[in-house]
């Protein structure tokens, strides 16, 4: 069973920056597709950000496209999340997914095709 820890989350201004970490708790994390999504009171939970196992290929949603960006640092075992820009509207709880197999780009957006998820990181932003 892989645990994934999210860390970085706080109270920021509008425009303001963060950096979420999702750190797991294997060597093999860098085979993964990971993903990250959000959760705000009241709302559905929204993809966010996704990154691609072996190409490192990145997708985003078009509300943050241009203003987030996801990394992955191997040696570390950690996925990352640079959030730039930020809105009162990203306030949210963000939870990190990874998937133990390969996964068709259509399909990174989903969030029940992930096998493993974060317990989440809150991130609020105020206007």
């Amino acid at each position: 069973q892989v645990q994934l820890v999210e860390s970085g989350g706080g109270l920021v201004q509008a425009g303001g920056s963060l950096r979420l970490s999702c750190a797991a708790s294997e060597r093999t994390f860098s085979m993964r597709n990971v993903a990250w999504f959000r959760q705000a009171p009241g709302q559905e939970r929204e993809f966010v950000a996704a990154i691609r196992a072996t190409s490192g290929y990145p997708s985003y949603s078009d509300s943050v496209k241009g203003r987030f960006t996801i990394s992955r640092d191997n040696a570390a075992n950690t996925v990352y999340l640079q959030m730039n820009t930020l809105k009162p509207e990203d306030t949210a709880v963000y939870y990190c997914a990874a998937r133990r197999s390969a996964i068709i780009l259509s399909a990174v957006h989903q969030w029940d095709v992930y096998d493993y998820r974060g317990q989440g990181t809150q991130v609020t932003v105020s206007s």
